[in-house]
């Protein structure tokens, strides 16, 4: 199999379409809360990550068609006084999950990491989501936890606005 896997360029169209459909794919998958994008989002998505400083879009294709996406944003450790790197999305479309397109672009996201002078690549997953735990496990991921007494770290939202 063929496989590409390139830091994208979203003010080419096509790797915006690409982008667009990969993302709609994963917010679709009950993984990414079934229920696809908004049409306002998609006009608007493209150009505004593009043009945010710190956010780093990988695609993958396979036999040059769209099968995969990261995409990360840099933050900042205060505690280790060293950038980080946060996979805010992460998908493999369905019809090419198993071919080892997810560890392949796993390993681009770290190399991105380590590009960056970053100490770290964070993440957050979805506790019923079995395989990409398993996934993330294995290219060396693990729960976060400062102190075991304290336990592990939970990711929480507060929406503003509506």
């Amino acid at each position: 199999m063929q496989l590409d896997i390139f830091r994208a360029n979203l003010h080419q169209p096509e790797h915006a379409a690409a982008m667009l459909l990969l993302l709609d794919a994963y917010a679709r998958d009950p993984a990414g809360g079934a229920e696809g994008l908004k049409d306002e989002v998609k006009a608007r998505l493209p150009r505004a990550l593009a043009d945010r400083p710190g956010v780093h879009v990988l695609l993958a294709f396979a036999e040059g068609e769209p099968a995969g996406l990261a995409i990360c944003m840099e933050g900042y450790s205060t505690f280790a006084g060293a950038p980080l790197l946060n996979l805010h999305d992460f998908a493999v479309l369905p019809t090419h999950r198993g071919a080892g397109i997810g560890r392949a672009l796993m390993t681009q996201v770290v190399a991105l990491a380590e590009k960056l002078e970053c100490c770290k690549v964070t993440l957050e997953v979805l506790e019923g989501n079995a395989p990409a735990r398993a996934l993330y496990r294995d290219c060396g991921f693990e729960d976060y936890a400062l102190d075991p007494a304290w336990g592990k770290a939970m990711f929480m939202q507060r929406w503003i606005g509506d």
